[in-house]
């Protein structure tokens, strides 16, 4: 059992409810879904779901006050976990809803949120659906799940990196993308595809990040 206060942070954009079951199911006992960075401040691990859309997501967090104290969390060695949007919002900026223009993000990691670019012509975007995640290095969020194992993705935008050594999986869909990263100087982490809903590998990396 994963003990200590798991925060899933509510922003208003996201399917809260799936993400809270799920790590209840995989041993957290004690997980608080919020909008009040109070919460955060005391938070032993925080998990930042996602469904939307990069700005609106942003607009939401600046609002509800949880930019800076998502960072000051994540910058002081609490394990984070973004899935999804979530991950998205990590980068430093991203093009998704700002009308052309980059929209800043809460820069957690190096790089930018691109939309997808189809590279044959049965590639759908948005993407949804089962893939593989080729793990590009070793990551404590994949331990004990098989190299090239599948995990459900809903998305149509992908982060690229500007320090390879930040990514832990990538997918090989639309040429390339990193589905998964791992920073290497304290436990935040990232993963574009949805673990929540991604069944037995899923929650074998939820039990895995629970337990950093």
């Amino acid at each position: 059992m994963a003990a200590g206060l798991t925060v899933v942070v509510d922003y208003g954009l996201c399917n809260i409810d799936s993400m809270v079951r799920a790590l209840e199911e995989c041993g957290a006992t004690n997980v608080e879904r919020t909008r009040d960075p109070r919460i955060l401040e005391r938070a032993d691990r925080i998990v930042l779901p996602g469904v939307g859309n990069f700005a609106a997501g942003m607009r939401n967090l600046q609002s509800m006050g949880l930019c800076s104290a998502i960072r000051e969390r994540a910058e002081n060695n609490v394990p984070f976990l973004g899935a999804c949007l979530g991950m998205q919002l990590m980068a430093q900026t991203g093009t998704e809803g700002g009308n052309g223009a980059a929209v800043e993000g809460l820069g957690l990691v190096s790089g930018d949120v691109v939309r997808l670019e189809r590279q044959v012509e049965h590639e759908r975007i948005p993407h949804i659906g089962w893939n593989e995640v080729a793990q590009t290095k070793e990551c404590l969020l994949f331990r004990d799940i098989a190299q090239s194992a599948d995990f459900y993705f809903v998305h149509s935008y992908r982060i690229r990196l500007r320090d390879s050594e930040e990514e832990a999986g990538q997918t090989l869909y639309c040429g390339a993308f990193s589905s998964a990263i791992a920073l290497l100087n304290r436990p935040v982490f990232g993963t574009q595809f949805h673990p929540e809903k991604s069944q037995k590998n899923g929650f074998r990396l939820l039990r895995n990040f629970l337990a950093v």
